[in-house]
Order: C-alpha cells, then structure tokens, then sequence
C-alpha cells in the first residue's frame, strides 16, 4: 500500500478529509442542509471514501463543542471559528477519539488541508491532545444557543435526553406496508418491533440489501414519524379521500393508501416527488400525485382526511441531521411558523364537516407545535381537538393533558429512542 505523504495534496486518504471540510464548510458557514451539500462536497471522491467523509463531518456536527472545549485547552490563543487550522484539528480529533482511526493516519491526512498554514501548530495541538489521554465526554454537549432555548421550553431533562441522542446516529426504524406481517418481518430483519407496523433495526444493513426492500413490503420511517398517519387513520375515515400536504418522500402517503384511502400527494418540489413516485412504484401503492404550492394551489373537493406536514425548521431530526442545531437560527424558526400559519388557515377549509385534519411538525419549538394549535382554535371555532386513543402510539409516547402528541429527546431512550414531532389531530365539526 502507498505510503501517505502529509505534504501532498494527493496523500493517501486525504481526498475524503478535504471532502469533509467541504461539507463542514458548507454547513458551518453557508448555512447548507448536510445531506444538501453531499453532492458537491463529495464531487472527486467515491464508494467508501464518500460514506467516510460523510462520516466524518456528521461526527464534527455531533461533538463540536465538546471538539472545540478540547481545542482551546491547550492553545494560548483561541483559534479563529472559521480557521482551516480548527477545522483540520476538529477532523483529526473526530477520527481519532470517535471513529477509532490510528492517530497517525488521522493527523497525516489533515495537515494537507492547511495549504501552508500552521501545520506545525496543528501537529503540536493535537499530539498534545491525544498524548493527554482525554476523551470526549459519553453525552456531547449541545449549542450553548440551543441547550439554553431547550431548557428554557422544556426543562433540564428534555436537554439531558437530547444531549444522549446526539451520542450516535440512531437505529433504523422501518414501516411495514401490512401491519398484520410484523412478527415475519421482525424475524426477517432481525429486529424488534415496538408496535404493529413497525420493526427497528440496530446495526442494519445498508438500506437497499435488506429483505423485503426490492419487493416494497416496508419503507424507512421513524416511528415518531409514522404516528401522523396513524393518527389520521385511526379515525376512522379508511377507504375515503385524503390529502397528504408537503408529501414527498412519501412516507406518509405510503401510510395512508396502504390504509385504504384514496390519497393525493401534493408538494412543490420536483426533485422530492421524483422519490414519491419511485417509493410508490416499488410499494406497489396507489396515490394521485400533484406538483403544486399548496399556497395557491386547492383540491376541486373537500376531502375526508387531510394529513399537514408541514414545512419546518427539522430541529426534531437531530439525532439524524445534527448540521440542524448548527444552521437553524430563532429567525428561521420564525419564518418557518409563519408559513405554517397559512398553509394551516388555507388548507383547514378543504376537509368536509366531520372530517379530520391531522398537523405535524418535526420540530421541538414550541413556536412550529404548541403555538400553532393555539393559534388556529383561536381563530377556527368550526375545529376541536380530537384526542388520539392511546393505542395509536407506541408505549411510552403520552397524549397530552390538551390531546395532542409531543415527542420529545428520552421518550423511548431505552429502546433506541424517537425523532422529535409534534402532532394533533382535529375534527371538523361544522
């Protein structure tokens, strides 16, 4: 095997690191969706080089803090946030206290990185680091900006809860299309099922090589994120027309025709409901697919369900997506609650009286959940909340006191825990 050269460029292993500071500047200072800038950041590398530099910046956006705490120990002078020198040093210190990588393989491939700057300032700060002994804290400290905007709303043990979840990617939770199959798929997959419909994955397989995948017997859903639909079936209104708003990837939809409603899945992105229609054809489910802004666009008849996901600032899909604690500031927040607000007012006059309305957000501000519900009863005297039947949710998930669902960072933490919703179902009643 070649040996790597720290003064190229080129060394072996180095273009995955540059590839992972693309992706952290992406999100650290662009303000780009993770996921989003994996593409581009990942342009000149390939097969396991791509997955290692996803890795790698996935882990930085998991412990930054606690990486830059580490940093400043042992420099006189803080370095600079946007610094080549720190973010060589965060991707050193990811791959050798978390992903196991030798030390001198993970400082080796980042001095490259520096294109002339302090190499010897990074060498002496990590040796220095990695000499010590130190390790990462079990429980990664969160955003100072966050921690405090979480305990302020939800309390210490909501940020403990959260701060335990960031620890590692979470496991893989899949949606069977016939909930009467769950025990044959739990055996199949080798997993374990918190309630009907559901099997979680610890240590899968990647996703396309699992049995019952190529044959679209299940899709990839969390189980926090399978409770909208399941909300809005429980209702009662299976075999009726529903509306899926904001619907791709599909995995709501999916839910709802497996369920017997006649769907139609509208969203505004051509990208995402290319995946709807791939997730339909390989399900062998039937939906009515709409390319449309539900901001001007309206269905030519009141329907029996309408199910909103509504767009949202995804604080609640951390554990999956840490770049979201990074990039998403109180002003998105704010201007994402403002476009709920009317896509909530515009779209609740589309269900027939006596018909149900289910909307959700995955999301933990208060501002995109709780907020929103108040605001609509205030101004919608014709809706009511309808309380789910404990049933519907998985052990461990409670119905509020005001009948709507908040999932929160610790529910379900020791069965491999639960993306953060917040979910209410509504019935017409005029």
């Amino acid at each position: 095997m070649p040996r790597s050269d720290p003064d190229s460029p080129d060394a072996l292993g180095t273009p995955s690191r540059r590839a992972a500071l693309r992706l952290l500047d992406a999100v650290l200072r662009r303000g780009e969706p993770l996921e989003q800038a994996l593409v581009a950041a990942t342009r000149h590398v390939y097969g396991p080089d791509r997955g290692l530099a996803h890795a790698i910046a996935a882990e930085v956006l998991r412990r930054l803090p606690d990486l830059d705490a580490l940093i400043d120990s042992v420099t006189e002078r803080p370095l600079p946030d946007d610094a080549k020198a720190r973010m060589a040093l965060r991707i050193a210190l990811v791959q050798a206290l978390v992903l196991g990588t030798p030390h001198h393989a993970a400082i080796a491939t980042v001095l490259p990185l520096i294109d002339g700057g302090p190499r010897k300032l990074v060498h002496g700060v990590f040796g220095a680091i990695t000499r010590s002994g130190v390790l990462l804290p079990e429980r990664p400290a969160l955003p100072p900006l966050v921690e405090a905007r979480w305990d302020a709303a939800w309390g210490a043990e909501m940020v403990e809860g959260a701060q335990a979840a960031i620890a590692a990617p979470p496991p893989l939770d899949v949606t069977l299309a016939d909930p009467a199959e769950t025990d044959q798929w739990v055996t199949a997959l080798g997993g374990v099922s918190l309630m009907p419909g559901h099997v979680r994955i610890h240590d899968a397989d990647p996703v396309t090589d699992l049995p019952g995948f190529a044959e679209g017997r299940w899709w990839v859903q969390d189980i926090a994120a399978s409770i909208p639909a399941r909300l809005l079936a429980g209702a009662g209104a299976g075999g009726g027309t529903a509306l899926d708003l904001c619907a791709a990837p599909g995995g709501k939809t999916l839910q709802l025709a497996a369920a017997g409603f006649a769907v139609a899945a509208v969203d505004v992105s051509n990208a995402r409901i290319k995946r709807l229609r791939e997730n339909l054809f390989r399900t062998r489910l039937k939906a009515e697919v709409i390319a449309a802004d539900v901001l001007k666009w309206a269905p030519e008849a009141p329907v029996d369900a309408l199910l909103i996901d509504a767009p949202c600032s995804a604080t609640g899909i951390f554990r999956r997506h840490p770049d979201v604690l990074h990039r998403v500031h109180p002003p998105i927040v704010e201007e994402m609650a403002g476009l709920q607000r009317r896509l909530f007012a515009r779209a609740a006059d589309w269900v027939k009286p006596g018909g149900t309305l289910v909307f959700a957000t995955c999301s933990l501000e208060a501002a995109e959940g709780e907020a929103q519900l108040a605001d609509f009863l205030s101004a919608r005297g014709d809706y009511a909340v309808d309380a789910p039947d404990a049933t519907l949710l998985p052990p461990g998930i409670p119905v509020s006191p005001a009948g709507y669902v908040r999932t929160l960072p610790g529910m379900l933490a020791d069965r491999g825990g639960c993306d953060g919703f917040f979910i209410v179902r509504l019935r017409r009643t005029a």
